[in-house]
């Protein structure tokens, strides 16, 4: 059943909605859509009051680990964390307060996937998958999909396809997928690739990366036949955009009314 996925994207210790194709080495690149005045534990806070479980904490870079924590504390065991999560560090985030994490460039030295950091950080977790999320965040070349870490600014050897999906989830409980080329423009979704990814995945997965409207939900639902949930961020009322976070709480509910009578 496809839902609205709530998020919290920070940089420099603050919470910001990001241009996400900008995000590199120099901050002159950086384009902000938004800067929030609120601490991330307020939308922590915001997200369990409406029950939005599942909502992601994203650490773009350092300096973010404190307001990462701070916002895992304000609902223990319902968010999730990513951003430099590696075998050394993911059981920590857990006893912190994290539901799961999230790993990507970690699992990609020099670029070149490595199923042993895979098995590494998985082991880390006590072999729990249920606790670890593979963040499948990729950029469009032609008419393929590739897996881009380091902020999204390089491209790794690994395509977004049925194989990598079914290879992969053996040892996840979740995909994340930011279409890094719409992520932050507010330009609509990759529709190919959320109907792929409802073909594609058997486990939950949540697409991230252009949803504008309250009806790109709608549209999510059709196109992936519900399995895939959707992340509306730079959008949100609550991030200076147009969509108010009310109404994406709503179809929430609606949809559990749905499924209830049904």
């Amino acid at each position: 059943m496809t839902r609205f996925r709530a998020c919290i994207d920070l940089h420099a210790g603050a919470v910001k909605q990001i241009v996400g194709g900008s995000l590199t080495s120099s901050d002159a690149d950086l384009r902000t859509n938004h800067v929030s005045g609120l601490p991330a534990r307020h939308f922590a806070r915001l997200y369990r009051q409406h029950a939005l479980h599942g909502a992601h904490v994203i650490m773009l870079g350092p300096g973010n680990d404190d307001a990462a924590r701070a916002a895992l504390q304000e609902w223990p065991g319902s968010l999730q964390v990513g951003g430099g999560i590696n075998d050394g560090n993911a059981a920590s985030w857990v006893e912190w307060g994290a539901a799961k994490v999230i790993i990507t460039s970690y699992l990609f030295p020099d670029a070149r996937f490595s199923l042993s950091r895979l098995q590494s950080v998985l082991q880390s977790l006590g072999n729990d998958k249920q606790k670890l999320i593979i963040d499948l965040s990729c950029r469009r070349v032609g008419a393929r999909w590739v897996v881009a870490m380091d902020k999204w600014q390089r491209l790794t050897d690994m395509d977004v396809n049925q194989e990598t999906i079914a290879n992969l989830s053996p040892y996840c409980s979740e995909f994340l997928v930011h279409a890094a080329d719409n992520e932050g423009l507010q330009r609509g979704i990759d529709e190919t690739l959320v109907q792929r990814l409802g073909e594609w995945c058997s486990i939950p997965v949540t697409y991230a990366g252009g949803g504008k409207t309250l009806q790109d939900l709608d549209r999510v639902k059709v196109l992936s036949g519900g399995k895939v949930d959707l992340t509306i961020g730079s959008a949100l009322d609550v991030f200076g955009g147009t969509v108010k976070f009310a109404e994406c709480v709503a179809w929430n509910r609606r949809e559990d009314t749905a499924v209830t009578e049904g």
